[in-house]
């Protein structure tokens, strides 16, 4: 009597989709986790930045994380331009109202357009740019 050759192929193709059923399981346990996890600090964060009474430096931050994550990608990391102009003395050229104003409507001469980042996050952005001399 011969053995079939197909048995051990199903068995690997069993083991295999097993395996990929616990991993599967595992990873989504483990992205609850993180989640979770995100959201605890984020909670911590917000509360040590209402316990601190919301500083200027705060602000100050705030408007320079925003300028990283929407705008260095033309203006550079350290403000001194990529495809768009230089910013690192803008606040000798500008008020943070001008700069407010430029962040709004855009700067059409030099490609910018406007409405990239709005509100509170334009007024920090806007603020900070201000105080880089």
């Amino acid at each position: 009597m011969q053995k079939n050759p197909v048995i051990p192929y199903a068995l690997i193709a069993g083991i295999g989709i097993l395996l990929v059923i616990v991993v599967s399981f595992v990873g989504l346990d483990q992205q609850e986790a993180i989640q979770e996890e995100e959201n605890g600090e984020e909670q911590g964060e917000q509360q040590d930045n209402q316990s601190e009474g919301g500083g200027e430096g705060e602000t100050a931050a705030d408007g320079e994380e925003i300028f990283q994550s929407n705008c260095a990608s033309c203006h550079g990391q350290d403000l001194s331009g990529a495809a768009g102009p230089a910013l690192d003395t803008v606040g000798s050229k500008y008020s943070q109202e001008e700069i407010e104003q430029i962040i709004a409507e855009g700067f059409p001469d030099a490609g910018m357009p406007g409405g990239l980042v709005q509100g509170e996050e334009a007024q920090a952005v806007a603020q900070w740019l201000s105080e880089q001399q």
